[in-house]
């Protein structure tokens, strides 16, 4: 996928060449956002649980699959009701921890999204 996302550690990752040191999603076209994890931390009180308004605002129509970062050990998951939703679209998940989802967006091909966690 367009950008390549180089690598990351705790609290960071390298995407094009350029360091963030938040959470990112990043659309098919390539542009790279913070990632909007407030939606979530508003239902859960936390960001390791992506919730249905965080991934309506993740998703756009045509989106075929949405990798997911869930950090450097592995702790965001994804909520019932945003599984439930992204099912009713077509779009697959695939939920890895962050340096094994950078490998999968690398090698990704089509209209895919990445969430990336950077922490925990």
């Amino acid at each position: 996928m367009n950008p390549t996302i180089e690598g990351t550690t705790f609290g960071a990752i390298t995407i094009g060449g350029e360091t963030y040191r938040h959470d990112v999603v990043i659309r098919p076209d390539g542009q790279v956002e913070k990632r909007k994890k407030k939606l979530s931390k508003a239902v859960y009180g936390t960001s390791h649980t992506v919730s249905l308004a965080e991934a309506e605002q993740v998703y756009r129509p045509g989106v075929e699959r949405l990798i997911i970062g869930t950090g450097q050990f592995g702790r965001v998951k994804l909520s019932a009701e945003a599984a439930e939703f992204l099912a009713r679209q077509g779009c697959a998940v695939t939920l890895l921890p962050t340096k094994e989802a950078i490998r999968a967006w690398n090698e990704a091909e089509g209209q895919v999204v990445g969430l990336f966690h950077l922490t925990c």
